[in-house]
């Protein structure tokens, strides 16, 4: 009885959003405690306004184990829309030190959209350095991303 009575307080105090996002888990939820993706920066905002900014706690949702923030509802609704489409390459790890074997996380300055796709480096150099050869550089990190997608950022 007592179990009963903690599990119905602690779901009350959900936001709605959260208990109706779990209906369908392939679609984001509100946030949850997560790691912050893309330090709050807005991934939408790469494809939409061609830079990073700085997302809103008004504007947070929760997708693939993580929170990202965005600038405005709509692009919270994009995102929610088509997730894939915009979420930064592995989690927001920076691409070059994980084709490199290292999982680090990445400056969201430091980006560039190559075949549809959001990836974020490291350091200054990492877009030039990506674009010398981006299909070779992809599969080197998805193929690290593999194996140290658990593993703590550096």
């Amino acid at each position: 009885m007592v179990l009963r009575r903690v599990m119905l307080a602690a779901l009350a105090a959900l936001p709605v959003g959260l208990v109706l996002a779990g209906e369908a888990s392939t679609q984001p939820a509100l946030t949850t405690g997560q790691r912050l993706a893309l330090k709050g920066y807005d991934p939408v905002a790469y494809f939409t306004d061609g830079k990073p900014i700085q997302g809103a706690e008004a504007y947070e949702l929760s997708w693939d184990g993580q929170r990202y923030r965005f600038a405005s509802a709509q692009h919270r609704d994009l995102f929610r829309q088509d997730p894939d489409k915009y979420a930064p390459q592995f989690g927001g790890a920076c691409t070059m030190n994980l084709a490199a074997g290292r999982k680090r996380e990445a400056d969201p300055h430091h980006w560039i959209i190559s075949d549809g796709k959001l990836y974020v480096f490291a350091g200054a150099s990492g877009p030039a350095n990506f674009a010398k050869d981006p299909q070779a550089n992809a599969a080197r990190a998805a193929e690290n991303w593999q194996r140290l997608r658990g593993e703590a950022f550096h």
